[in-house]
């Protein structure tokens, strides 16, 4: 594929390198000379020195005929004006890294379908999903936010005390726009059907928007008995989306961070999250309040060094598990040692999101749900799909399928076999992967 990276930075450069083993055609664009002369000299591109907002530096970079432009510069604005403008040119498939949550927030306005950028990817939200799948707990989990963060996919441990169990999904009356995507038995993975019986056991993955899914958790987790502490050390935008994630009837969540103005703005944001304002890389905060009766304790401050020390410290404390965001490789094979249970790499988060673009003809992005051999595909429907000529229940295909959201202009439902896609749309897609090419083919070309 033929890929325009707008950013040399600690970020575009390792989506460089990546893009380069895979065999990938890459023309990185950077402002900084320094910069662009090291990835010329290191890495198998075509680098450009020059800013990624001018269109002339877009049109020497080739963005009007690329399969794909990432914007991953260290300036939000920058990210989305050059998308934007990338798109307009021509480029197939345009996403952006931001930063700030208001870019991401569809409440106040939509920038990315007025800019017509196909993703923002905020690279702080993504490592708090990934540390969120990482806590082991008998609940459930935010797993993937999809549908531009309307609807989500949680996972649900099936309770032995369910009034579900001996139940068919048909017969448990959910809410209408929440599904039952696929089952987790005895190890072995399947799409959901309608028919299937609810065990004590079971895994399921949930879909809908938060709310409504949350009314349905006592329906499958029955009695949610005690509440998990987190402790979470560091207030910025991991820390807080890592809170939002997990502040529900679940889990006990606190945060501590240094800064106190910091502290008053996340009360403001954060309801049912407890905010300290202590240095939780200090050993005397963590045991003035009580981190060793924690059940988790997550560093994710913005030094990998505080991050390693607080682990360690939270560790030595008495916390049962304890998690690390740690950016730099080197330190890969040390906090193992040190006895931290699970560490995050936001450039491994990037990359295994990035990965998921790298898609032809309608599919926008493709994600695959732990080991389950289930894929969850984002896909734009085009004028004259075959999906488009009838409502969904008339639609031929595979057994293995659910189509899981669509998300039409400034919204997303999940529909019902009545519904009918229409040009424009972007749907959600569960598919068993052996199924994926069947399922294009009805949007418009194989994989």
């Amino acid at each position: 594929m033929r890929i325009a990276l707008l950013g040399a930075g600690t970020v575009g450069y390792s989506v460089a390198a990546l893009l380069c083993r895979n065999g990938h055609s890459v023309t990185v664009v950077d402002s900084n000379s320094e910069k662009i002369r090291q990835v010329n000299e290191t890495l198998d591109v075509r680098g450009l020195h020059g800013s990624a907002s001018q269109s002339s530096v877009l049109f020497q970079a080739g963005v009007g005929s690329c399969d794909l432009c990432l914007a991953v510069t260290g300036d939000d604005e920058v990210n989305m004006v050059s998308a934007s403008m990338a798109k307009a040119m021509g480029a197939h498939r345009t996403v952006a890294r931001v930063y700030a949550p208001v870019f991401r927030d569809l409440s106040t306005f939509d920038y990315q379908r007025h800019f017509r950028i196909d993703r923002l990817i905020s690279l702080e939200h993504l490592s708090a999903m990934e540390l969120a799948r990482s806590i082991h707990h008998p609940g459930s989990v935010v797993l993937e936010n999809l549908a531009r963060g309307e609807i989500e996919v949680h996972e649900m441990l099936v309770s032995p005390k369910s009034k579900s169990l001996g139940k068919s999904i048909r017969d448990i009356a959910l809410p209408g726009r929440v599904l039952v995507g696929s089952i987790v038995r005895d190890g072995e993975s399947r799409i959901a059907s309608a028919e299937d019986k609810i065990e004590s056991g079971d895994r399921l993955t949930v879909i809908g928007t938060r709310k409504e899914v949350d009314a349905v958790r006592a329906k499958f987790c029955g009695d949610s008995g005690r509440r998990i502490s987190v402790v979470i050390a560091g207030g910025g935008e991991t820390g807080y989306h890592l809170a939002r994630i997990l502040e529900t009837q679940r889990f006990h969540v606190s945060l501590f961070d240094t800064d106190r103005k910091r502290c008053d703005v996340l009360a403001g944001q954060l309801q049912e999250t407890t905010i300290v304002h202590s240095d939780a890389t200090r050993r005397a905060s963590l045991e003035e309040e009580r981190v060793g009766s924690a059940d988790v304790f997550v560093a994710c401050t913005g030094d990998d060094e505080n991050n390693i020390m607080a682990a360690v410290e939270a560790r030595d404390c008495g916390t049962q598990t304890v998690m690390a965001l740690v950016s730099r490789p080197d330190y890969a094979q040390v906090v193992g040692k040190l006895g931290i249970n699970v560490t995050v790499s936001p450039r491994e988060v990037i990359a295994k999101q990035i990965l998921g673009y790298l898609n032809t003809g309608p599919v926008i992005s493709r994600t695959v749900l732990g080991n389950a051999g289930i894929a969850v595909l984002e896909i734009e429907v085009l004028e004259g799909a075959i999906v488009t000529e009838h409502v969904l229940a008339k639609i031929e295909l595979p057994a293995r399928c659910l189509i899981a959201a669509v998300m039409r202009h400034e919204f997303a439902f999940v529909p019902g076999g009545d519904d009918r896609l229409k040009p424009g749309d972007t749907v959600v897609v569960m598919v068993d992967e052996d199924e994926i090419n069947s399922v294009v083919r009805q949007f418009g070309e194989e994989t």
